[in-house]
């Protein structure tokens, strides 16, 4: 990320040969369509062209920092839809490449997974689901309110409550 910080082309490069059917794995599971995907993920290596000063190797892995951008951009692209498209459920969406890993997979795969999949199983199940369905599946919050047959608010309060209890987990 220090090379990409200082305009080495070469750097993006390889990391985007690394990296890219895994992110496009990520942005497809959530947008269900090729071409919205494609179109993240050349925001998400824009991104990391214009931000790579920002990356922050204390906070997370490189993979993990590239999978929340790219998670973030498909759900932003997703929510811009409307609606109706936000409520569509997203399981059984084929891979293009069948070597790239879903969201869960990857966050398994990075650096850090052992000590986030530690805190996970610290909540309680109803919170941990919540959690793993929201980010790891790229659900809004509404569609998971309506898949867990809960009030919007409530679904809201026990991903917060999760999320300060991961952070509190993970700061240790």
């Amino acid at each position: 990320m220090a090379r990409i910080a200082a305009g080495d082309r070469e750097a993006l490069r390889q990391l985007y040969q690394a990296t890219s059917a895994k992110l496009f794995g990520v942005a497809l599971r959530i947008l269900s369509d090729r071409e919205d995907a494609q179109d993240v993920l050349q925001e998400v290596y824009l991104t990391v062209w214009r931000r790579a000063d920002r990356f922050d190797e204390a906070r997370a892995s490189v993979m993990t920092w590239l999978s929340a951008i790219a998670r973030n951009r498909a759900i932003d692209r997703l929510r811009a839809r409307g609606p109706l498209a936000r409520a569509e459920p997203v399981e059984g969406l084929e891979i293009a490449d069948e070597g790239a890993l879903g969201a869960e997979a990857l966050l398994s795969a990075a650096d850090d997974s052992g000590r986030l999949g530690a805190c996970l199983s610290e909540l309680d199940k109803r919170t941990e689901t919540a959690i793993r369905t929201a980010f790891f599946e790229g659900l809004t919050y509404e569609a998971l309110a309506r898949r867990m047959d809960a009030p919007l608010g409530t679904v809201k309060s026990w991903i917060r409550r999760g999320l300060a209890r991961l952070k509190g987990c993970l700061e240790r």
